[in-house]
C-alpha cells in the first residue's frame, strides 16, 4: 500500500551517487609534482642560496645581517635601550 518509499529509495541512491561523483573523480586531476630527473641528475636550475646572492657569497656577512635583524625584533633590547 505504502509505495511512496520504494520510490524514493531510487532516488536517494542517485543522489548520493552525484554527490560522490566530484569526490571519486577529485584525484584524476592530480598533476605529477615530482622533478624530472634525467641521468640520475636534476633536470633544473640550480637554486642560489641567500648569501650566494645578496652577500656576494660571504657566509659571513650573511650570519651577521641575520643576527642583526634578529636582535632588532628581540623585545628585551627593544624595551630597555
Amino acid at each position: 500500500m505504502n509505495k511512496l518509499p520504494d520510490m524514493k529509495l531510487p532516488r536517494f541512491r542517485l543522489r548520493y551517487c552525484v554527490l560522490a561523483l566530484p569526490l571519486l573523480l577529485g584525484g584524476c586531476l592530480e598533476v605529477d609534482q615530482h622533478p624530472e630527473w634525467l641521468r640520475g641528475q636534476y633536470a633544473g636550475k640550480v637554486d642560489n642560496r641567500p648569501y650566494q646572492v645578496r652577500f656576494h657569497n660571504d657566509r659571513l656577512a650573511w650570519a651577521a645581517a641575520i643576527n642583526n635583524r634578529n636582535q632588532k625584533q628581540n623585545e628585551y633590547n627593544r624595551a630597555n635601550p
